[in-house]
């Protein structure tokens, strides 16, 4: 009873002491994961929804494996605007109640031709069948869950993509064009304007006679915050030292591969004696010889003379059977190459329209039949041969292959049995020029044979010019000097002592590339690195050679940084500077005083448009033409401070364009303008009225 009387009494100490171990538990977890806020666990949120740092890594790694050549931050920065968009429309969706209904779900799978024209799904009279599709998913759900999940997540992408084209149709469907708005798109295109002028360009005045301080940027920028609005940025700036041979490392190269063409000793380990090995002309197996004396492998391929180095073409495509040309660099490798053979007609060019029909393998679904497809493609085939040339744009409107619509229908270095037999059959038996109809599983093709080619066999020993040890050891030298004395001295006179270019760059925390180096995302984390501090200077080793870098200053101001901002505003100060001293010149009330007392010619700008404000050798000068179409005829501007210069205008006269009795065409024009651009506003406007926080950065 005593004991239980002690443990009563100490029963609050003992409270304590646990809820202190609890707090020191929890605390210890926090501090383990970076603290209190939420970026330890979220990579970044949208409008208050978080986005998962570990789901978030997985997307990206996943996009990195399935993407070839994709980089980490080219994969970052597509799974982060995924990851936005599908936040910012899904909350759209929510307040819209917009979902996609099973039914309409099976109508987009419909619109699939895996689906619409799969025969497991399709009935007697060959329609897809909604029952049989039912019964294939109850299948998969029951026996293969694995297919099943799969197939879960399919149908959830289809459906987001459904749901996302059935909001963007109601947008759609809500921009309207007045008769008014296609009246103005009309006037803007057809009034025109005759008017005389005279001009002095701002490069009249030299841009030292005209200072702009980086004070007057910062305002000008404070002034207009949206237009040269930022992300955080870092302005460095680096001198790249490229690991490259010198020119005793090229000629000893070059003594080398010269040395295999005529025969040479070399002593022999199994016999103990001198070999007489032959040279790359005599040798008896040309191909071992190359894998032996190479860096680049043996190829037996046949390739086309357009595709053989172009400073070397014509000799290597003229050698007789047999022969060795060379030594000769190309791509950075000292090249001998032995012609081992030759094949006319070895590839081909051919351009062709796919006219595919419903039932066709063609890869878009088409509402067409085949006795439609058919007379199209004869149709199409009729004008191909009155007009060769138009055979392109003929493509380009009419082919449903996606492969070559945008390159006029052509597919080059086609190779034979590349093609199905068909379309094989009719390329490589008939000459250049050649145009006809073939029927394939995908559809009908109207083709032209483009061009053939006869091709080369080249046995060719490449070694690759390197810098020695030697050479490598001096260039590493200097970048070590470089790095050294840019840590106490200003970096700029080092790089002009030692002879040495800087270049300047301004990077966002999630930018890969520099300029001239292409990727070096080691760069930029150490620039945001918070160690990282201002005037701080390293040096980073690649394969390529050595950068050093400076770090010049840090911009977290939400605006442009002083870097960009000299490239883009300073000029627009100094014209407006310039724009001054140029008006002080021109004085006189008429064209002609200004012109007597600056120089200047009177010129005559005949037929200008608002829509096409171009001014004759002078360029794009809106302000310019706009003031010349709103005085009166005869009537004299002010001078006008233009895109270039300084104007003074006057008004020959202005031609406006006869009312039209329908302006049905401008109102169908304007409103599919604007409908076009609906994708890009949306997004745009979503992003800007939300709230992003993108903690990246603090993930790599």
């Amino acid at each position: 009873m005593a004991v239980l009387s002690k443990i009563r009494q100490r029963s609050i100490l003992l409270i304590g002491v646990i809820g202190f171990c609890l707090l020191a538990f929890v605390v210890g977890d926090v501090i383990q994961n970076g603290g209190f806020n939420k970026t330890s666990r979220n990579i970044g949120s949208v409008n208050g929804e978080d986005i998962s740092a570990q789901e978030f890594l997985q997307k990206v790694s996943n996009m990195e494996k399935g993407g070839q050549g994709t980089s980490s931050t080219q994969a970052s920065n597509s799974v982060w605007e995924q990851e936005v968009k599908r936040i910012l429309m899904g909350a759209e969706f929510e307040k819209l109640g917009l979902k996609i209904g099973k039914d309409q779900l099976v109508n987009v799978m419909k619109q699939n031709p895996s689906f619409a024209q799969n025969p497991q799904f399709l009935n007697s009279a060959g329609v897809f069948d909604v029952n049989k599709f039912n019964e294939y998913l109850a299948t998969i759900k029951n026996s293969q869950p694995e297919q099943w999940n799969a197939w879960l997540d399919y149908e959830k992408q289809v459906g987001e993509m459904a749901t996302e084209q059935m909001y963007y149709t109601l947008i759609k469907s809500g921009v309207y064009t007045t008769k008014g708005e296609a009246k103005t798109a009309y006037e803007k295109e057809n009034n025109k304007v005759d008017f005389e002028y005279v001009t002095l360009g701002y490069n009249a005045i030299k841009d030292e006679e005209v200072k702009v301080s980086d004070s007057e940027i910062m305002d000008y920028m404070k002034k207009h915050p949206k237009k040269y609005k930022s992300e955080n940025t870092r302005d460095i700036e680096f001198v790249f030292i490229e690991n490259k041979p010198s020119a005793a490392d090229e000629a000893e190269m070059k003594t080398t591969i010269n040395g295999l063409l005529s025969g040479r000793v070399v002593y022999n380990d199994k016999t103990a004696q001198n070999d007489t090995l032959p040279g790359f002309k005599a040798a008896s197996n040309t191909e071992e010889f190359v894998n032996s004396n190479s860096d680049i492998k043996y190829d037996s391929t046949y390739i086309a003379k357009k595709d053989l180095p172009l400073e070397s073409q014509e000799q290597l495509f003229n050698l007789a059977q047999g022969d060795v040309f060379g030594p000769y660099i190309h791509n950075g490798y000292y090249c001998l190459s032995k012609m081992m053979g030759r094949k006319a007609g070895a590839s081909a060019k051919v351009s062709h329209i796919l006219i595919s029909y419903t039932g066709s393998k063609a890869p878009v679904a088409v509402k067409r039949t085949k006795e439609e497809a058919q007379a199209k493609a004869n149709e199409l085939l009729a004008q191909a041969q009155a007009n060769p040339g138009m055979f392109p744009m003929l493509a380009m409107t009419n082919t449903d292959d996606s492969g070559s619509k945008q390159n006029g229908g052509a597919y080059d270095n086609v190779v034979p049995n590349q093609m199905v037999k068909p379309f094989n059959d009719f390329l490589f038996g008939n000459p250049v020029g050649k145009i006809g109809v073939v029927e394939t599983e995908f559809g009908f093709h109207v083709i032209k044979v483009d061009a053939k080619y006869d091709a080369v066999r080249l046995a060719t020993v490449a070694r690759k010019i390197e810098p020695s040890e030697v050479t490598a050891d001096k260039i590493y030298a200097t970048a070590t000097k470089f790095e050294a004395d840019a840590n106490d001295k200003d970096f700029e006179k080092v790089a002009k002592e030692m002879k040495l270019t800087v270049n300047p760059a301004t990077v966002s925390g999630l930018d890969e590339y520099l300029p001239n180096v292409g990727s070096q995302r080691g760069v930029v984390l150490w620039a945001f690195n918070k160690e990282t501090k201002e005037g701080d200077v390293k040096k980073f080793d690649n394969l390529q050679g050595h950068i050093i870098a400076r770090v010049k200053s840090k911009n977290e101001t939400g605006l442009m940084s002083m870097t960009q901002a000299k490239q883009i505003v300073e000029p627009i100060l100094k014209n407006e500077k310039k724009a001054e001293k140029i008006a002080a010149k021109m004085k006189g009330a008429t064209l002609e005083e200004v012109s007597k007392n600056t120089g200047a010619t009177v010129l005559t700008a005949p037929g200008v448009s608002l829509q096409n404000p171009l001014v004759p050798n002078i360029g794009n000068e809106p302000k310019v033409v706009g003031k010349a179409f709103g005085l009166g005829a005869g009537k004299t501007s002010k001078l006008i401070n233009g895109e270039t210069g300084v104007f003074m205008v006057r008004t020959k006269s202005v031609a406006k364009a006869p009312a039209l009795p329908n302006y049905t065409p401008y109102v169908t024009r304007v409103k599919a303008q604007e409908q076009g651009s609906v994708y890009g506003k949306v997004i745009g406007a979503l992003k800007a009225a939300a709230k992003i926080e993108d903690n990246r950065v603090d993930f790599q």
